[in-house]
């Protein structure tokens, strides 16, 4: 809040929120690469059916019980349904199950093991580094959400480019996580959450 006029003012409107972990690793995954791209209300419509099929501890058998099929009746898209059921394989091998594995990781490690999943980028692993293991100084660039509210709030509403967000969030080191948390926040009615 010192070192950034628009932090200042959006602390104080959300203050009593904060990003929550609710998940384990697997459940965090695959709640993010359902929400790849598409808006937060139909984010969570998609993981309340997915959540209903296989219950609320959502492991990763159940989600491979369901074919391709089944996963897009459900109303994911064809490549989120491969994206899931790849997910879900990775961690059916037992690949890192343990949340206590993903606190020892580095970020760029943890990055590294993600994208090594079909559908998990940089954006998404970064999701996860906020969401799951809420790591405080994470910048994902690549989320148009925060750069939509960075050209709202620091540029008056004009088309912003990662270089310029970037130079932007120098003073929000070593918090961008939060930072961009309330950036979020202050341009959606619900908290994000994964």
């Amino acid at each position: 809040m010192q070192r950034d006029r628009i932090l200042r003012k959006l602390i104080p409107v959300y203050g009593q929120e904060c990003v929550q972990a609710q998940h384990d690793p697997y459940q965090t995954l695959i709640r993010i690469i359902v929400g790849q791209q598409i808006s937060l209300a139909l984010g969570r419509k998609l993981w309340r059916q997915l959540v209903q099929a296989c219950g609320q501890d959502l492991q990763p058998d159940c989600v491979l019980r369901h074919s391709e099929s089944d996963l897009r009746a459900m109303g994911l898209s064809l490549r989120k349904a491969q994206y899931v059921r790849d997910a879900a394989r990775y961690f059916q091998q037992g690949a890192h199950r343990d949340p206590d594995w993903w606190q020892a990781q580095d970020d760029a490690a943890i990055i590294a093991r993600l994208c090594e999943i079909r559908g998990v980028g940089r954006w998404s692993a970064e999701m996860f580094l906020i969401f799951f293991l809420r790591r405080p100084d994470v910048l994902p660039l690549d989320d148009t959400a925060l750069l939509k509210a960075i050209s709202h709030h620091y540029f008056s509403g004009e088309p912003v480019s990662r270089f310029e967000a970037r130079e932007v969030a120098q003073a929000w080191a070593p918090w961008s996580t939060v930072a961009s948390w309330y950036l979020w926040r202050s341009m959606d009615a619900a908290a994000v959450e994964y």
